[in-house]
């Protein structure tokens, strides 16, 4: 059944735009990609159609809205840029394997040498190149501070020796930005070092995480004696930590935006149209959860009023972070307890059934899929930390 939202009236400013979207979306997105996008149960759609999705996209020029038009952006607005994410979400749109876009372009823009930017950002835009993001290890989660991957200086290249853990689609990747220890300092902070790494260097290698949904999505990442040029570093040698704070801003800006939340939110109600006199108490948590949807599509539109967080605001994208991933849980939780969670438990069902016994399984596994929100771009603790500090601070 159909979303309902609002049509556009002739004195709408944003008439002319959604048009031209909606307009888009209905042409370039066939039921086999709006099936992707039903389907996603993690941080992306089935690779196949996140390559053609973002292929579509990237010819219209509409792959990188968050860009600046000298770099391939679109131009528009912050209020266009979350009216388009929410056409995709309401469309069923595959989600992007995309954070060469969301967060290594915008950073390589920032603070990426010219040749830099000329030799990686035009992969980024075409998808030829899909990155993974190298930064916890079997000792060092959220405690960045604490990584030991060690590179070794060697003339004009690294040596990287060290592992890294739950690395998002890195068996799906031809390169990875990690965070290395270039040195012992004083302060774990200190001494880290940002690095550009190939995934087929000689050295390297993926090994697999199956998680409780079942899924591969996650994986280690073993370096030994990789070679990384000198010219592959972000920024000074043992100054990553600040790129590295830099990147995680922008990540948790964007990694759990309203949208992502609403598909979740389409499966839960759709599921209780489908269900005969549904159980009061889940309708009014329904409800309830559109209720703290629209709030938190209100607050990402008044917490990104120049389209990319400034830096040195760590608010903002924490609490973006935590209002985002917090409510995706909730709603995917509704979702299965909606589906009924003994049509759910049968996950097998999922890949090669329809009706309602794949929709509890979708749903179950959904939920199950969104646990790890509490955890990845740093724990829902940590953002609350960071909340506390900056509040801290501007009481005093």
């Amino acid at each position: 059944m159909p979303v309902p939202r609002p049509a556009p009236s002739d004195t709408d400013p944003d008439a002319a735009f959604l048009a031209e979207v909606r307009a888009f979306l209905a042409e370039a997105l066939t039921p086999d990609l709006r099936e992707a996008g039903r389907r996603t149960l993690g941080v992306h759609s089935d690779i196949a159609a996140c390559r053609l999705w973002h292929q579509r996209l990237h010819r219209r020029g509409w792959i990188a809205p968050g860009w600046p038009t000298a770099h391939g952006g679109t131009g528009w607005t912050p209020r266009q840029r979350f009216l388009f994410d929410r056409e995709c979400a309401l469309n069923d749109a595959p989600v992007l394997f995309a954070g060469g876009i969301r967060s290594l372009g915008p950073l390589i823009i920032e603070m990426g040498t010219p040749l830099q930017q000329a030799r990686y950002l035009p992969g980024i835009l075409s998808g030829e190149d899909l990155w993974a993001q190298g930064f916890s290890e079997p000792g060092a989660g959220s405690d960045l501070a604490r990584i030991a991957t060690r590179a070794e200086r060697v003339g004009d290249h690294y040596r990287v020796t060290g592992a890294k853990i739950w690395t998002t689609g890195a068996h799906l990747s031809n390169r990875m930005f990690a965070l290395v220890r270039t040195e012992t300092a004083e302060k774990p902070q200190q001494g880290l070092t940002f690095l550009l790494i190939d995934m087929p260097s000689p050295g390297l290698t993926v090994s697999p995480i199956i998680t409780i949904d079942g899924e591969h999505e996650l994986n280690s990442v073993f370096f030994d004696q990789v070679s990384v040029p000198v010219a592959n570093r972000i920024g000074e040698e043992g100054q990553g930590w600040a790129v590295a704070k830099r990147l995680m801003q922008l990540a948790r800006s964007n990694n759990t935006p309203s949208a992502l939340v609403r598909r979740v939110y389409q499966r839960a109600r759709a599921a209780a149209l489908a269900v005969p006199d549904l159980e009061p108490g889940l309708m009014a948590r329904l409800v309830s959860a559109e209720i703290e949807l629209t709030a938190f599509e209100q607050t990402e539109l008044s917490l990104l009023p120049a389209g990319r967080l400034r830096e040195g605001d760590n608010t903002s994208p924490s609490a973006l972070k935590l209002i985002g991933s917090e409510l995706h849980q909730r709603v995917a939780e509704l979702a299965m307890e909606i589906a009924g969670t003994a049509r759910g438990l049968a996950l097998a069902a999922f890949h090669d059934e329809t009706g309602p016994l794949a929709d509890g399984a979708r749903a179950t596994a959904k939920h199950f899929a969104t646990r790890a929100a509490s955890i990845y771009s740093g724990s829902s603790e940590t953002q609350r930390n960071v909340i506390f500090q900056a509040l801290r601070a501007g009481i005093r």
